[in-house]
């Protein structure tokens, strides 16, 4: 999600939220130099949200900077008969809110506000690729009717397991992995990229309208 369907990470809209965008700079700059373990990063966040409202949570999310039409693009995959499946390692309770925009399922770390901070909260770039194979397996569906998007080192794993994959604003690791790459802030560009990825014939049966 960060970086995929989001020009910022959720993090720093929390933060920004929360009047703690320092704060939020802060812990994700040690995160990225190693100076601070996955647990230290969940709890410094959870202590920025610590008496966020659920006003201020929508608040967050809704002004956070979004790829353009992103809402009309999981609209577009729906009508197809497909899926859309957000697979992050952003907050649980973050991405949770994509599917009020349409995604068929979410999955983050596990962090919830209120809630105990586990010892493996993160979910791992290995994940992803389990979580993606489960979903296919459990609708019948082959890795060539899946598209996979990404922009980071946590999708690695994702672009070395599936061969449809859409770079979307990547980092120099990833890109050299994808299929197709894409830069720029609308993902419905992204996403026709990544349905011309798609066989022929599964196009052609989306485009009818029914379920791959």
């Amino acid at each position: 999600m960060d970086g995929t369907l989001l020009r910022s990470t959720a993090t720093i809209e929390l933060a920004r939220q929360m009047g703690q965008l320092k704060a939020g700079r802060e812990i994700e700059k040690k995160w990225v130099e190693e100076k601070i373990s996955d647990t230290d990063f969940w709890l410094r966040l959870l202590d920025i949200c610590k008496g966020a409202t659920a006003a201020d949570l929508d608040e967050a999310f809704q002004n956070a900077p979004w790829m353009k039409g992103i809402a009309g693009t999981f609209a577009d995959i729906r009508s197809r008969g497909e899926e859309v499946i957000v697979i992050s390692q952003s907050p649980t309770f973050f991405v949770r809110g994509l599917e009020l925009w349409g995604a068929d399922e979410t999955y983050g770390s596990a962090v919830e506000l209120g809630s105990p901070l586990g010892d493996s909260a993160t979910l791992m770039p290995e994940e992803k690729v389990a979580i993606t194979e489960s979903a296919l397996a459990a609708r019948s569906l082959s890795a060539d009717d899946c598209v996979v998007y990404g922009d980071s080192s946590s999708d690695v794993g994702l672009f070395k397991a599936f061969s449809h994959t859409v770079a979307v604003n990547p980092t120099p690791i990833l890109a050299p992995l994808a299929a197709t790459s894409y830069v720029g802030t609308d993902i419905r560009e992204a996403y026709a990229m990544g349905r011309q990825l798609l066989p022929a014939s599964t196009r052609k049966q989306s485009e009818q309208g029914s379920p791959n």
